[in-house]
């Protein structure tokens, strides 16, 4: 209750995470909060305010500081040791940002926005921009960055999935997610939003997340050969809302399926496939079943990229038909004619003469 600001929304969470260790939890809402929670044991260490609507939050390394991205595409950083402390602006970009990452050695902040650009910032002096990752030829939405891996991975609208070494903004690896072989509904129209990149250490495998295709899109990390390999999909009957690697026990699959909301997928033969239902799994379903009247709503909801996509439009069509149009009726307009020109005259108004 304490520290809301006076511009209220509706308590709509807008992005979350946890910090590497697990030992803080920070989210932000539409009512421009920043809540900051310890884990172990959960308690709320500070509610702060933040000057935009945020987009993305992410941990450092160090768990010294939490980087919050927002809709005017600035990044605040808000300490974590001193909770009540005030946020400071670290750097910022000319439109809205989709995803903030930190390295792994707290070296450099990865920022992508939505004008298909990826910036490489020193964290020490983030006004000294590193380098860029570009190469995505319509950057759209869903633009989203993982910097976990040794390099950087990234995907975006244009249907690819890229892999770069982010010190120097080479691109390493691209793959086109059309040429992969899909399941039985054709995605070749669909789009290629990305919504949820998550990548497992152990295994060095890379789960992604397309906006509202229920497919997740499985690689390895190859880092011998510095590019990421295509290894399977996995397809789901119902919307897909999230994904998540837990360390040493799989892969964690959110649905929008009430029966079985949480579907756990573990590495067997070389193959992720969904593993038999175990007491984890049910315990956590059954959560999520006593509050699916919250889920519900944001399943009717647009959660999705579909407000941010870039469309060109094209009235030249609706021009020429709205001409034709005119011109068809001035024709089957009758000819007013002498008397006709004579009506339009204003009563008691007399013709002009020419003087004799």
């Amino acid at each position: 209750e304490a520290g809301q600001p006076a511009d209220k929304g509706s308590d709509t969470i807008l992005a979350a995470t946890f910090s590497k260790s697990g030992s803080y939890f920070a989210l932000t809402d539409d009512s421009k909060r920043l809540i900051l929670f310890r884990t172990k044991p959960w308690q709320c260490l500070s509610v702060r305010t933040v000057v935009r609507r945020c987009t993305a939050l992410t941990f450092t390394a160090s768990e010294e500081k939490l980087l919050v991205a927002d809709k005017s595409g600035d990044v605040y950083s808000f300490s974590v040791l001193e909770p009540q402390g005030s946020g400071k602006l670290e750097l910022g970009h000319l439109s809205m940002l989709l995803d903030v990452a930190v390295s792994p050695d707290d070296r450099y902040v990865l920022t992508a926005d939505r004008d298909e650009k990826i910036r490489v910032s020193w964290a020490a002096a983030p006004h000294s921009i590193e380098s860029f990752c570009l190469g995505h030829a319509d950057g759209g939405p869903g633009r989203r960055v993982r910097a976990d891996l040794s390099s950087l991975c990234g995907c975006v609208q244009d249907r690819t999935l890229r892999l770069w070494e982010h010190p120097s903004g080479r691109e390493l690896h691209c793959c086109h997610l059309t040429s992969l072989q899909g399941p039985a509904e054709p995605l070749a129209d669909k789009r290629f939003a990305a919504s949820r990149i998550a990548y497992q250490s152990q295994d060095s495998c890379v789960a992604l997340l397309c906006d509202c295709i229920p497919v997740v899109f499985i690689f390895q990390l190859d880092a011998a050969a510095r590019q990421l390999v295509y290894r399977q999909q996995l397809a789901f009957q119902h919307r897909v809302w999230d994904v998540a690697f837990e360390e040493g026990r799989g892969l964690w699959v959110l649905q929008d399926r009430r029966e079985a909301p949480l579907v756990l997928c573990r590495l067997a033969g070389g193959q992720w496939q969904a593993a038999p239902e175990d007491a984890a799994v049910e315990k956590l379903s059954a959560h999520i079943r006593g509050n699916w009247a919250m889920l519900e709503g944001a399943a009717g909801a647009d959660i999705g990229f579909s407000g941010l996509y870039k469309a060109a439009f094209d009235n030249v069509s609706a021009y020429l038909r709205k001409k034709e149009e005119r011109l068809q009726k001035r024709r089957r307009a009758p000819d007013p004619g002498p008397q006709g020109q004579a009506k339009r005259l204003k009563l008691g108004e007399a013709p002009l003469k020419c003087p004799s």
